[in-house]
C-alpha cells in the first residue's frame, strides 16, 4: 500500500509539473493542425482546416474541376479520431467560441494549449493503468510495477504527452488492443474459443489506425499474426479485416471526393526525403503537373531509414534499456505457450510498423516525430526485457546467497533508464518557476502572443471596407491557424505559385492580406539549406536578417533585399508595408499600412 501510495504522488506530482511550470505550448505543427481543426469541429463546421497546403488546393481543384473555396476546406491529411476527440473537449471548455481563452496580457502560453496537452496526457496515465494490467496478466504483479515506474520515469513519454499529437491516444488504444489479444491467445491455448477478445483487440487497433495512419502497417500485422494464431484460421484475421474497411471507408470516400484519391495529401508524405526534398517541399508544390513528384530514390531512402532505426532504436523506445532486450528474449524458451506465442504478435507488428516509418519517412533529428510509433511498443517490450533479465538474474548464485539482491536489477535498470529526465529535472523546474506567471514559449520559432494579439488587429477592415476573410501566407500557417483563428496559406515554393493562388483566393473574396516571415523559415536549417528550399523567396526569408545585421544603431532598421529583389518586385509592390511583430524575427508584408494605436481607436 506504501509502495502504491508513493508511486500516485509521483505521478500526480510529475503531471503537475509537466502541465504547469514545465509546460511551453504545442511546438509541432501537426499538433497545432489537428488542435485547430478540432475547434473546427466544435463549431459544428466539421473536419475543416484554416491551414491550407498548396499541394492540398491543387488536388482539390483538380478534383472539383475548378475553383474550391478557401473557407471550410476539407482536411484530407490528418487521421479523424483525435481532432474529433480534441473537438468534443474543445467544445465542452467552451473554445468552440471566437474570442474564448483569450491571452493575458503578460501571458505567453496560449491557455488553449494546455487544454490539448491535458488531453493528451490523460491518454498518458490511462495507458499506465493498461499496461499494468497486461503485464500484470502476462508475467506478475513485480514486472507490472517496474514497467509502470519505467513509463512514469521516460522523458519521451512525457513530451510526447505535452505535444499534442495523437502518439498517447495510439500509445492507450494499441496497450487495449494487446491485452484483449493475449487474452485471445490464453482462451486459445486453453482450448477455448477466442473470437470475442480477439475481435475486441481488433475493435482497439482500429481505433488505432483511425487515430493515426501509419499505424495500418500495424494493423496488417496483427492480421497476419491473428490468421496463424487463431484457428479456425483465418476467420478472426478475416473479421478484423472487415471491421477496419468498415471503419475506414468512409474517411476515404471523403478524402476521395474532396481530393481525387483516397489516402488524400497525406498520402504525399511518401516523398518525404526524395530527390532530397523533404515534406515541406512537397507540400507546398502548387502544380503537380509542372513539377511533378518521383519515386525515384525510393528504396535508397527505405534502407536509410531502416538503418537509423536500427542504429537509434533505444532513444526511439524511450530509452528504456530493458525495452530493446525484448529481441534477446526472443531466443528465450519461456515455459509458458501464452508468453511465448503472444511475442511473436509483438514481433509480426512491430516490423510492420517499422517498415511503414521506414515507407514514410522518420528523422533522428526530428526530436517529435510525428510519425514515430516505436514508443507505442516500448512498455510491453520493456516487460519482457524485464522477464529475461530476472531469469537471468535468478541464476546467478551469488543472488541465492545474498537475499537483498533479488531486486537489484529492477533498481539498476529504472535509475539507468531515469537518468536524462531525472538529472535535466531540476533545471527546468527552476526555469518555469522563474517564469510561472507568463512562461516560456517554444520560442523559436513560436510566440503565440504575439500571434493570437496582433495577427486578428492588422487584418480588421477598414471603416469603408466590407468584412471579408482574408489569408494570410505565411512559413507557418498551422501557427496562425491555431492561434489567431485565420485562414493561412503555407508559403507556395515558386513565385508563379504564389501568383496563381493568389489571384484565385482574390476571385473567391478571400483574398491575400499579406505575408508572415518567422523563424520557421529564416532559422530552421543553416542559410544555404533555407535558400535551397525557398527558392525565389530566399530574399523574402532573410530579409529580416539583414535588416538587423545592417541596423546603424539600436532601435534604428538597417536596409532591405526583398524591395531589391527584381524576381519579386511585384509581389513586393502590392505588399509593400513593413510591419515588425516581433523585432526582425517575426515580420508582416502587408497590403496596407498600419495605423499607429492611437489613430486607429
Amino acid at each position: 500500500m506504501i509502495r502504491r501510495i508513493l508511486f500516485f504522488l509521483v505521478l500526480i506530482s510529475f503531471t503537475l509539473l509537466h502541465l504547469l511550470p514545465l509546460f511551453r505550448g504545442l511546438d509541432t505543427p501537426q499538433a497545432m493542425e489537428q488542435a485547430q481543426i478540432g475547434r473546427e469541429i466544435a463549431r459544428g463546421n466539421g473536419a475543416v482546416t484554416k491551414c491550407i497546403r498548396p499541394l492540398a488546393y491543387y488536388e482539390a481543384e483538380k478534383a472539383n474541376d475548378g475553383a474550391v473555396a478557401f473557407t471550410g476546406f476539407k482536411d484530407t491529411y490528418h487521421a479523424p479520431l483525435n481532432p474529433l476527440i480534441l473537438g468534443a473537449v474543445l467544445k465542452l471548455v467552451g473554445a468552440d467560441k471566437e474570442g474564448a481563452w483569450p491571452m493575458g496580457k503578460n501571458e505567453y502560453i496560449y491557455p488553449l494549449d494546455r487544454v490539448i496537452a491535458l488531453v493528451s496526457t490523460l491518454f498518458f496515465l490511462m495507458s499506465i493503468g493498461v499496461t499494468y494490467l497486461l503485464v500484470g496478466r502476462i508475467f506478475d504483479a513485480k514486472i507490472a510495477g517496474v514497467t509502470a515506474v519505467l513509463m512514469v520515469l521516460c522523458d519521451l513519454f512525457w513530451k510526447y504527452s505535452q505535444s499534442g499529437l495523437p502518439q498517447m491516444l495510439v500509445m492507450l488504444l494499441f496497450t487495449c488492443g494487446l491485452y484483449f489479444t493475449y487474452r485471445a491467445v490464453e482462451d486459445s491455448e486453453e482450448g477455448k474459443m477466442p473470437f470475442a477478445p480477439a475481435l475486441i483487440g481488433a475493435a482497439f487497433f482500429v481505433l488505432m489506425v483511425l487515430a493515426h495512419w501509419i499505424t495500418a502497417w500495424i494493423f496488417i500485422g496483427y492480421l497476419i499474426f491473428a490468421a496463424v494464431a487463431f484457428k479456425p484460421r483465418g476467420v478472426v484475421a478475416l473479421s478484423a479485416l472487415a471491421m477496419l474497411v468498415a471503419a475506414v471507408i468512409f474517411p476515404l470516400m471523403r478524402a476521395n471526393d474532396f481530393s481525387g484519391q483516397p489516402f488524400g495529401t497525406g498520402f504525399y508524405v511518401l516523398y518525404n526525403g526524395l530527390a532530397s526534398g523533404t515534406e515541406s517541399t512537397v507540400m507546398r508544390n502548387h502544380d503537380l503537373e509542372s513539377a511533378p513528384l518521383s519515386l525515384d530514390g525510393l528504396l535508397l531512402k527505405i534502407l536509410s531509414t531502416t538503418l537509423i532505426q536500427a542504429s537509434d532504436i533505444v532513444p526511439f523506445l524511450g530509452g528504456i534499456l530493458a525495452a530493446p532486450i525484448f529481441f534477446i528474449a526472443l531466443l528465450h524458451p519461456f515455459k509458458r505457450p501464452s508468453i511465448a506465442n503472444f511475442r511473436w504478435g509483438i514481433v509480426l507488428m512491430w516490423l510492420f510498423g517499422a517498415l511503414g516509418m521506414a515507407v514514410f519517412g522518420i528523422d533522428r533529428k526530428e526530436g517529435l516525430n510525428p510519425n514515430q510509433v516505436h514508443l507505442i511498443f516500448a512498455p510491453v517490450m520493456a516487460a519482457y526485457g524485464l522477464a529475461f533479465i530476472s531469469i537471468l538474474w535468478s541464476r546467478l548464485e551469488v543472488i541465492n546467497e545474498v537475499p537483498f539482491l533479488r531486486n537489484a536489477h529492477y533498481f539498476a535498470v529504472v535509475i539507468l533508464s531515469s537518468a536524462p529526465m531525472v538529472l535535466s529535472m531540476p533545471n527546468l523546474v527552476k526555469i518555469g518557476l522563474a517564469f510561472r506567471e507568463r512562461g516560456v514559449p517554444q520560442w523559436p520559432p513560436y510566440l503565440p502572443s504575439v500571434l493570437n494579439d496582433k495577427i486578428p488587429k492588422l487584418l480588421e477592415p477598414e471603416p469603408q471596407e466590407d468584412e471579408v476573410e482574408k489569408i494570410v501566407v505565411s512559413d507557418q500557417p498551422w501557427a496562425v491557424a491555431w492561434y489567431a483563428d485565420r485562414l493561412s496559406l503555407w508559403l507556395p515554393n515558386t513565385k508563379r505559385g504564389f501568383e496563381q493562388l493568389e489571384e484565385r483566393a482574390s476571385s473567391l473574396g478571400t483574398p491575400f492580406a499579406g505575408i508572415l516571415v518567422s523563424p520557421s523559415s529564416s532559422g530552421a536549417e543553416p542559410a544555404p539549406v533555407v535558400r535551397a528550399r525557398y527558392g525565389e523567396f530566399s530574399s523574402l526569408v532573410f530579409n529580416g536578417l539583414v535588416i538587423d545585421i545592417t541596423a546603424p544603431g539600436v532601435g534604428r532598421a538597417g536596409f532591405q533585399i526583398f524591395d531589391r529583389d527584381p524576381k519579386l518586385t511585384e509581389i513586393y509592390r502590392r505588399y509593400p508595408y513593413l510591419e515588425p511583430l516581433q523585432g526582425t524575427d517575426i515580420l508582416f508584408y502587408g497590403e496596407r499600412a498600419v495605423k499607429p494605436a492611437a489613430e486607429s481607436k
